[in-house]
Order: C-alpha cells, then sequence, then structure tokens
C-alpha cells in the first residue's frame, strides 16, 4: 500500500495494489443494459484479503508493535485476518470473542485458525460485549483479557484509521464505475470508499445485518474520519437474509451459481450477499441503462 500510514513491514508482504479490476458478461445486466465489474480486493494478499488489508495497515502502524486486541464473533473474518497479521508480522494479538458460554468448548475452525495464528482468545458475556463501547466496560474487558496496554481496534477494524484506509479503494475505481457497491458489516468500507470517489459516482451499502442501524453508524464514522460526511451513498437494507452469518439454502445456491458462471469464489457471510442484491437491483430497473456497476470482493471463502 503506498499510504503513507503504511507500516514498512506491511508493505514488505507485498499487498497487490491496486487491486485488479474484472469485467464480467453476465446476461442479468446485459439485457437491462449495464456492465459489471467486480472489483477485486480479495486478491490483494492470500491471507489479509480485502477489506481487512486496507482497515488493518494504519491500524497496525499506530500500533507500532505494541500487542493488538480487537473483538468478534465465533466466525468472524475480522479476527482471523488480526491473527494472521500478527503471525506475519510477529505482532502479539488478543481476540475478544462474544459469548463467553463458548469458553472450555472445542473452537469451531474460525477460531481454531485464530489460535493456530498465535491469537490469544477471551470468551466475554455477551451482555458486557455489546456495551463495550462504553469506557468503563471496556476497561474491565481490557483487563479480564489481560491486555490493558494494547492498542485497540474495534470490532469489524473500523475507526477513523481504518476509515481513512478505505478512501484509498475509491479512488481506485475513480472514473471506471457509475455506481459501486459493498457489502457493510460496521459501515468503515463504505464510509471510506465513498470519500474516495469521484465526482458523478455513488456508492452503495448492503448491511449484512438487520436492524437498519449501519446509516447511522456510517455516518458518524465519516464525522470521525474527515469532520463530516463525504461523497454520494446510500444504503439498501432488504438483503441481510435473516441476520449475520445467516445464509439460506436460496443465497448458497445463488452463490455456487455466480461461481460457476465466472469462475469468481464466492464469500457467503458478505460477497453473495451483494452479488445477490445488485442482481435484484438490476432486475428491478434501478440501474439506468448505460450505467456502470463495480461490485467489491472483500474476501474470500472461508476454509
Amino acid at each position: 500500500m503506498t499510504s503513507p500510514d503504511t507500516p514498512g513491514s506491511l508493505a514488505g508482504l507485498r499487498p497487490r495494489l491496486p487491486s485488479p479490476v474484472q469485467e464480467v458478461a453476465d446476461g442479468r445486466f446485459e439485457r437491462r443494459g449495464v456492465r459489471l465489474l467486480l472489483k477485486r480486493d480479495d486478491l490483494i494478499h492470500p491471507e489479509l484479503t480485502g477489506n481487512k488489508w486496507r482497515k488493518l495497515a494504519p491500524n497496525l502502524a499506530a500500533a507500532g508493535g505494541r500487542t493488538v486486541v480487537t473483538f468478534g464473533g465465533a466466525w468472524s473474518n475480522h479476527l482471523r485476518a488480526t491473527a494472521a497479521a500478527g503471525r506475519l508480522l510477529g505482532v502479539p494479538t488478543v481476540g475478544v470473542v462474544r459469548g463467553d458460554e463458548l469458553a472450555g468448548r472445542p473452537l469451531n475452525p474460525s477460531l481454531a485458525r485464530c489460535a493456530a495464528d498465535g491469537m490469544r482468545l477471551h470468551f466475554a458475556d455477551r451482555a458486557a460485549y455489546r456495551r463495550k463501547s462504553e469506557a468503563p466496560v471496556l476497561a474491565a474487558l481490557l483487563r479480564a483479557a489481560d491486555a490493558e496496554d494494547a492498542y485497540v481496534v474495534p470490532e469489524g477494524g473500523s475507526n477513523a484509521a481504518a476509515v481513512r484506509g478505505c478512501r484509498e479503494l475509491g479512488a481506485e475505481l475513480c472514473g471506471l464505475a457509475d455506481v459501486v457497491a459493498v457489502a457493510c458489516g460496521t459501515g468503515g468500507t463504505l464510509a471510506g470508499l465513498a470519500a474516495g470517489l469521484g465526482p458523478g459516482q455513488r456508492a452503495l451499502g448492503v448491511p449484512v445485518l438487520k436492524g437498519g442501524f449501519l446509516a447511522a453508524d456510517t455516518e458518524a464514522l465519516q464525522r470521525e474520519a474527515f469532520g463530516g460526511r463525504r461523497g454520494a451513498w446510500k444504503m439498501d437494507d432488504r438483503f441481510h437474509f435473516g441476520g449475520y452469518a445467516r445464509v439460506p439454502a436460496q443465497l448458497d445456491a445463488f452463490a455456487a451459481d455466480f461461481e460457476q458462471r465466472h469462475g469468481v469464489p464466492v464469500e457467503r457471510l458478505y460477497v453473495a450477499k451483494l452479488l445477490y442484491a445488485l442482481v435484484t437491483l438490476a432486475g428491478e430497473g434501478a440501474f439506468p441503462r448505460g450505467t456502470t456497476v463495480a461490485a467489491v470482493i472483500t474476501g474470500r471463502p472461508f476454509p
């Protein structure tokens, strides 16, 4: 990454930046007069893919070699990426995992990967975890995890530094698409992406969680990073399929079909919902003829 925020050690991992842009021929878009591009952020690095690289690079620079503590659920892509970064860079990592009932149970494949990469796991009570943005609760969680002096990266990696890191994603797509769409978990990638796009371009966020709160979170992140709202962007909350990590048979079948059509591996928790949303929107006539839509492929399937 060429950003001045990027630590030299991360640059030494040879990220593929800017990530490739791939045009795909898909009749569901072509019959509507719409071009579909895939922004292949999944090809940035074998282990730190997509928005995880863009978010973690500036935060690891800020950590300056200190232990990094972060947060996530039992299947968190962010926890795995942070653990992998720690192993690759020799930085200690601590993962605070939602759900103390998981302590003592066999680790699922995602958490087992984190542990294999050297991440120390601490399982937190769900009620306390929900309140981790409150300073006293966060302090208690850090004490319990023996990570009081660690550099804290929020759940999903979204903070002002991460948002500024994701602005480069928008800059890489300047002039290439009319609409740039991304799946959203915390809003940080969308916040940065929208700020980096050029005049006449707009960003579309597809939340993978239900609740309708991400628009406010995204605007708050832009205020923190840039002092106010930046770029033209909106959310479409219709495609969460019941909530985070919900992958019903219909969505899985759609993803498998897209893989077969285009030879692109489709990550199910985020990317599948994004692509499903774009196919649906194209079918609804949401994109005028002549529109070029870019879908940001933020990660690969796990395992």
